[in-house]
């Protein structure tokens, strides 16, 4: 997951530096998702291990 919002990231870098402003803006907002994402089930199996232990 987090391989994925780096991805996102360097897309929306390159694409803004060339001018795709949308699609730039596009792609900085999958980014910022897929890290929320992340860290919520970073999160979340962090918690499952403890209450297991």
């Amino acid at each position: 997951m987090l391989h994925w919002t780096l991805v996102f990231l360097v897309i929306a870098l390159i694409a803004a530096v060339l001018g795709f402003g949308t699609l730039a803006g596009m792609a900085a907002t999958i980014a910022k998702i897929a890290f929320v994402l992340f860290l919520v089930l970073w999160v979340v199996g962090l918690l499952s291990r403890r209450s297991s232990v």
